[in-house]
């Protein structure tokens, strides 16, 4: 077989010298802990999740502490990770571990798809890394070893651009030392053949590779087609009171920041008035909107106004609005709520607390 049709032993002999082997997930290696870290860095770099991961390690060593969790606890810790779906979708699977699996991972690819938020390439990692058996991924690292080695063009969310791909990652799949090639092709995507700038002359696999060959390195993966990115416009009905507390909602489990603690959230400023006169009795006039804050997503820009009003301490209206049926809660700016948190209202709350400081004993 030729090199140009099997690259394992290139990159087991090249991980053996260069690759990633004190990565926290790389101890103790469990499918939980495997499971946990590829959820994390799901379109997220591998220094950000590091401390991430071992806060939540810390908290929830096993499925089951992680199943018997607050969900608040969960999105709490992953405040700052971002795409919360994808904590959401953890806590559920533990649960899911734990009630129909008597906290055992399947140990197959169809019973590890059937859990929510597992995909066929976080499936795969999980039985090759954890419990070594033969199965690809294709996560983006790899994706990208791939497409540049084989020449694949076009776009890898189309299609037929991922079937390429997948058929290219079955292939290349060894019979043997499988956690260790499927964490090498990860970390050579990861540390040599990187999105920009890669270092082709410190790549094993230099010499079979089509795009390097060419000089078109820059050109593989194919770009996702451009579109205009949507900019929405959001007022937020931002209320404080004495000494110092902010008025939050849940909002619900589906949409964008599901089941995240925000401002109560309106399509015009008008309505966020309306809200904070019904639910509080103060009037409009006594609101202000400030300069709006920006925050990208992944499909659309969001511009958010924040609508502010101040209550004081012993306002009546503020007594019972958390029986309210908005899942309302008043929460101290300091220290900040230990719940899940957007990032984007992680620094709004910041700058609330520091026009509300804490009272001196």
């Amino acid at each position: 077989m030729s090199e140009k049709d099997h690259i394992a032993d290139a990159l087991l002999e090249w991980f053996d010298q260069h690759g990633r082997k004190d990565l926290p997930w790389q101890t103790n290696r469990t499918p939980y802990r495997v499971w946990v870290s590829e959820i994390m860095l799901q379109q997220t770099q591998v220094a950000t999740v590091i401390p991430f991961y071992e806060r939540f390690m810390a908290q929830f060593p096993s499925v089951e502490n992680l199943a018997e969790a607050a969900e608040d606890t969960v999105l709490h810790l992953w405040t700052g990770l971002g795409y919360y779906a994808r904590a959401r979708n953890l806590h559920r699977c533990a649960k899911q571990v734990c009630a129909s699996h008597n906290g055992v991972f399947p140990s197959d690819l169809a019973g590890l798809e059937a859990l929510p938020g597992i995909g066929r390439s976080t499936a795969g990692a999980i039985l090759s890394l954890a419990m070594d058996t033969r199965a690809p991924i294709l996560d983006g690292n790899v994706k990208r070893v791939l497409a540049r080695y084989h020449a694949v063009e076009g776009w890898p969310g189309q299609r037929a651009v991922s079937d390429t791909l997948w058929s290219f990652a079955e292939h290349h799949t060894p019979q043997e030392r499988l956690a260790d090639y499927t964490q090498a092709i990860m970390d050579l995507g990861a540390t040599c053949c990187t999105r920009s700038r890669p270092v082709c002359e410190r790549c094993p696999l230099e010499r079979g590779c089509a795009a390097n060959a060419q000089g078109r390195q820059s050109d593989f993966p194919g770009r996702k087609p451009r579109t205009q990115m949507p900019l929405r416009q959001r007022w937020l009905a931002v209320v404080t009171r004495a000494p110092g507390e902010v008025l939050l909602q849940k909002r619900p489990d589906s949409g964008i920041w599901g089941g995240l603690w925000a401002p109560p959230e309106f399509e015009e400023a008008s309505a966020a008035k309306a809200w904070i006169t019904n639910t509080l009795s103060l009037p409009a006039e006594r609101c202000r909107i400030e300069e709006p804050f920006h925050h990208t997503f992944t499909h659309f820009k969001l511009e958010a106004h924040s609508v502010r009003a101040q209550c004081a301490e012993n306002h009546p209206e503020t007594i019972g609005v958390e029986s309210h049926a908005d899942n309302l809660q008043w929460f101290a700016l300091h220290p900040p709520p230990s719940v899940g948190l957007p990032a984007p209202i992680v620094r709004l709350l910041a700058k609330l607390g520091k026009e509300n400081p804490p009272r001196s004993n």
